[in-house]
Parts: C-alpha cells; structure tokens; sequence
C-alpha cells in the first residue's frame, strides 16, 4: 500500500467527521480555538484508534462491528440529526452547543465505526498500522478543526436553515451507512 493509497483512505474516512464538525461549527454563535481543537481530538483520535483496535481485534469483533456497526452509526447519526432539525424550529434561544465528552462521544464512535472496518483490512493486508492510523487521526483532526469553523462562518448569517441542513445531512450520513451495509 502506497502512501497515497493511505492518504486517500484517511481524507474518505474523515468525510463524515467533517461533515458532523460542520453541524458543530453551526451550533456555536463565535467558534473558538477550543471549539475546534475538541471536534478534532475527539474524531481524529478515535479515527486513529479503530483502525488500530480493527488491525489487533479484527477476527474476533469484525463479524459484529460488521453485522450492527452501520445499525448503531445510524442511529445515532439520526437520532441527532433529528434533534437538530427539530431545534432548529424553536429559534436561537437553544442552540446546541455542547461539547462536553456526553455529546461528542456518540459522534465521534458513530463516524469512526467505518474505520474499524478499514483496520481489519489494514491486517489483512499487512499494512503498517501505526503510520496508517497516525495519517487517518491526523487528516480527520485538521478537517474536523477546519469543519467547526465553516460551519460558524456559514451558520452566522443562516443559522436555522443551516441547522435544518445540518441535521438532515447528519440523517443522510446514517442512512449511508445502513445502505452500504446491504450493498
């Protein structure tokens, strides 16, 4: 595996950590360094880490990560999603803005589930998983980073439609997941 091959992986699989650092970026009224240094921690180390626990765990869990991994991320992916869209109707007295370890836990295991995935095959292939997941948590960290910024800058000006986009990007993301899981 070519480190090109590698850096395409990494930029794929921070695609739905992006896109959730975004729907972030749209609950906060002034984005600050903190908010976006928490959505990258939280997506680029978990990024890192699945690849890592797919390569050593692969045989064991991959079958169930397989089975009801794209059940869970869609769940939660649409769960607060859902939520979004519905406070994005209740104007800007309640935006969600946490990003507390309970609110970016669930984000952050729903858009790294794909990357177990990728771990198993890391194994299978022989890749070396420490670059591997080294390059994947720090791709997804500096897009996530930058995704919390866009979504401040754009959600500034049309905040409740941008939420209501948000949120149903976030069902989209999910239900890709539950589809791809049947392909």
């Amino acid at each position: 595996m070519t480190l090109f091959d590698l850096i395409l992986i990494a930029v794929s699989l921070s695609m739905d950590a992006f896109a959730v650092s975004i729907c972030k970026g749209l609950s906060v009224r002034r984005v600050s360094l903190t908010h976006a240094l928490t959505c990258g921690l939280w997506f680029g180390g978990f990024q890192a880490l699945m690849p890592a626990l797919g390569y050593f765990l692969g045989d064991r869990f991959s079958a169930l990560l397989t089975k009801f991994g794209p059940r869970i991320a869609f769940v939660l992916l649409a769960l607060i999603g859902a939520n979004m869209v519905k406070e994005s109707f209740g104007g800007d007295e309640q935006l969600d803005d946490d990003y507390s370890a309970k609110a970016m836990l669930p984000l952050a295991v729903a858009t790294s589930i794909d990357a177990f995935a990728v771990g198993v095959g890391f194994a299978a292939m022989e890749a070396n998983i420490v670059v591997a997941a080294l390059l994947i948590g720090c791709t997804t960290f500096t897009l996530s980073a930058i995704g919390v910024k866009v979504g401040a800058v754009f959600g500034d000006k049309y905040r409740a439609v941008s939420e209501r986009i948000g949120g149903v990007v976030l069902i989209l993301i999910g239900l890709k997941t539950l589809i791809q899981s049947f392909l």
